[in-house]
């Protein structure tokens, strides 16, 4: 067993070499816990409703942990990962690829993860067009790639609006989405709904999460949109803090998402999970490893990219295409371990 863990932290250590390990060393370290929480909110909606969400939970943790609770917004995920890096954020809600920036960049450690109602754990990408759209029902409806579509993608650093897509819809269909469509934009996932709704694109990336909250909050909208592609299960949202918190400031962290809707007022906080998303359940344990097969899946859409390009010799892609399997046989080993 000590073997295997020092077998285990010896890999880990070896993924880190390059770009993350000396984008780790870069963040800039806390001086001490701080005396008002910043509480970090990635971009998936308008900043009123995420407001409308997020704030009640954050009133709740406030009184827990009698420090007073700050909502941080950006315009995009990069200004949330970069806000942690800095220092300015100490805790956050990341879907997957974002969470791993924070991790990598920021400092950041994943402490606990979100679930539904239900208690699943996990949420789907989809591709969507509008209802009306008689002649679009498939991906390759999409894949003519005569320029005469518009698509709505992601921001850069979301897993269900960009990187999901990017692998499994663009990737493993040796497709180039500025070589096929007309335009491709980045935008949030309500943005790329309401623009599908509204025939201001013709296809775009979402996830089940957004759509069941347009069902509930903008019912006509959700109304004009049908989905044409669902990609296997997603692990549900990490929430991240700081990894330089001080351990008792961590675990009283901990402690608070652990026990909301589980101890105090149940019902309330059942109430605010509720509101949260297309309707969230309580919070689950879950650390860093939960990032290993979307790591693993931002390696295959690079291993794809470097095959398909006509551009690099055989002789530059073989040590390029080494690097990238030796990290996911690396990644594969840590997983077994989980």
């Amino acid at each position: 067993m000590i073997r295997k863990l020092i077998a285990s932290a010896a890999i880990a250590t070896s993924l880190m070499v390059g770009g993350v390990a000396k984008a780790e060393m870069t963040f800039k370290p806390l001086e001490g816990d701080p005396q008002e929480i910043v509480f970090g909110i990635i971009s998936t909606e308008s900043t009123s409703n995420l407001k409308e969400q997020w704030l009640p939970l954050m009133s709740d943790m406030e009184k827990t942990l009698g420090k007073k609770v700050k909502a941080f917004f950006a315009p995009d995920y990069a200004g949330v990962i970069e806000a942690m890096r800095f220092g300015k954020v100490h805790l956050a809600w990341f879907g997957n690829k974002s969470a791993i920036e924070a991790v990598d960049r920021s400092g950041g450690e994943v402490f606990v993860q979100t679930s539904k109602a239900d208690g699943s754990q996990g949420y789907y990408s989809h591709i969507i067009t509008n209802v009306a759209n008689k002649d679009i029902n498939s991906l390759k409806d999409i894949f003519k790639c005569d320029k005469s579509l518009n698509f709505g993608i992601g921001d850069p650093n979301s897993t269900s609006g960009f990187l999901v897509p990017s692998y499994y819809v663009f990737a493993q269909n040796n497709v180039d989405p500025k070589e096929c469509f007309k335009t491709v934009r980045n935008a949030n996932h309500e943005t790329n709904l309401m623009a599908t709704a509204n025939k201001q694109v013709d296809v775009a990336a979402n996830n089940s999460e957004q759509i069941g909250r347009s069902k509930l909050k903008a019912p006509e909208a959700a109304a004009k949109i049908k989905v044409i592609w669902t990609s296997p299960l997603i692990p549900s949202d990490p929430m991240v803090y700081r990894k330089d918190l001080s351990k008792e400031l961590k675990s009283q962290i901990k402690a608070f998402f652990l026990g909301y809707g589980r101890i105090g007022d149940v019902a309330g906080a059942r109430k605010v999970l509720s509101g949260i998303s297309d309707g969230q359940g309580l919070f689950m344990e879950s650390n860093n490893t939960q990032l290993y097969p979307v790591r693993q899946l931002a390696l295959f859409k690079n291993k794809l990219k470097i095959e398909s390009n006509a551009e690099i010799g055989e002789t530059d892609k073989k040590p390029m295409l080494e690097a990238i399997n030796k990290k996911l046989s690396d990644l594969a080993i840590l997983a077994s371990h989980k």
